[in-house]
């Protein structure tokens, strides 16, 4: 029985996703979450121009991304489907915007 639960934890063990020892992880989560923060602030003021919606739509686009590669590099469990589910969520949702209404902006 031990020799069976042992396995079962070296295989859960083997399966979890990678976590930075050295605290780069630590690190990359706090300037994540601080730029998608900042990201959703930007928006908020965002100038009344075409040219200037969809230069901050593509800003945010682009700090969705890298705040997903982070969570999905760093997180785990729920809180990692949670944050991935918004900020992906939130990626795609402006991409769409740039799509339709940024053709050649």
């Amino acid at each position: 029985m031990r020799t069976s639960l042992l396995a079962a934890a070296c295989l859960l063990a083997a399966a979890a996703p990678a976590h930075a020892v050295d605290g780069t992880c630590a690190r990359d989560l706090l300037v994540a979450q601080s730029s998608q923060k900042t990201a959703i602030e930007r928006l908020e003021m965002l100038g009344d121009s075409d040219a200037d919606r969809c230069r901050g739509w593509r800003q945010h686009v682009d700090t969705m991304r890298r705040a997903a590669t982070v969570y999905g590099r760093c997180l785990s469990g729920a809180e990692r489907g949670e944050r991935l589910a918004q900020v992906q969520g939130s990626e795609k949702e402006f991409s769409e915007l740039l799509r339709t209404r940024c053709k050649g902006r």
